[in-house]
């Protein structure tokens, strides 16, 4: 956790504040600029790192390997190593909502993701399901790396907004292959196991009332994903709608001809006929 502080801060100080004294962002974008930024060095990192485990892993091409010979309460070093990390760097997020000043409209909305991943890397830890949790947090923080990315090129160039729409179709794919590893562990594979004893000195937690827990709260942490999505898709396309109304009555006014120009055409029009017509027409209506 100091490590994390202090790398933290590096990061803060060394990169992200000489960008923003760039930009001259508002309030409102420099504390979102500041979250997007620690939070894609970080995915950044623990998806290469976490792609790197899962290369040399067998079960990523065999899926069966997730359940088969529980509890897996023998791991490798990097492996054990990375969770540590994990677990680390989102318990030093919580002092870090205090020493980066982040407004009270915001706090609620990052305590609420940090206690998800405190809540569901942790329990993967100690229930030693480990295999699962790592080869459904690599593709989750890729999803993760591209949003924030792609919101700090839309914060130094609002035109910049093709990364959202990668990122909207990986985010739906990742949530169903959360979805579908789940199921697929915990309904169907150690629920046909044979040991089924619950057994801390041996680590096994494999029984109903521990899967079904595990399963509901992955489905719930899903579905809640999936309404905060819903939500911000339906908050950009009003934002779009919106801004395509002003532009439609610009280019209307722009066509349409001003008063000045509809009597200068009309007193032009008078002046070619008054013109045109012969000495005898005039002095009669003149006359």
């Amino acid at each position: 956790m100091l490590i994390a502080i202090i790398l933290h801060a590096v990061i803060q100080e060394y990169i992200l504040d000489k960008i923003n004294r760039r930009l001259h962002l508002s309030k409102t974008k420099h504390s979102k600029f500041n979250e997007s930024g620690q939070l894609a060095f970080f995915y950044l990192f623990s998806f290469i790192w976490g792609g790197s485990i899962l290369t040399g892993e067998k079960f990523t091409t065999d899926p069966t390997l997730l359940w088969e010979r529980y509890p897996h309460s023998h791991m490798f070093f990097q492996v054990k190593f990375f969770y540590i990390c994990q677990i680390a760097y989102w318990l030093h997020a919580l002092p870090e909502l205090y020493f980066q000043k982040v407004r009270k409209e915001d706090i609620a909305r990052q305590l609420y993701y940090i206690c998800l991943y405190i809540f569901h890397v942790t329990g993967a830890y100690i229930l030693n399901l480990h295999r699962l949790g790592l080869i459904l947090l690599v593709p989750h923080y890729l999803v993760e790396l591209l949003f924030h990315a792609s919101r700090l090129f839309y914060f130094s160039d609002e035109n910049k907004q093709k990364g959202f729409t990668l990122w909207a179709l990986l985010f739906v794919m990742a949530r169903l292959l959360t979805l579908t590893l789940s199921v697929l562990t915990f309904g169907f594979g150690l629920a046909r196991a044979e040991n089924q004893d619950f057994s801390v000195a041996n680590g096994n937690f494999n029984t109903l009332t521990v899967r079904i827990s595990c399963l509901a709260a992955i489905c719930l942490t899903q579905a809640w994903m999936m309404w905060k999505f819903i939500n911000f898709q339906l908050k950009k396309w009003r934002e779009h709608t919106q801004n395509q109304i002003p532009r439609k009555k610009v280019a209307n006014t722009k066509n349409k001809p001003s008063k000045k120009e509809c009597k200068a055409n009309t007193s032009n029009g008078t002046v070619k006929t008054e013109s045109g017509t012969s000495p005898r027409a005039r002095k009669a209506k003149a006359s």
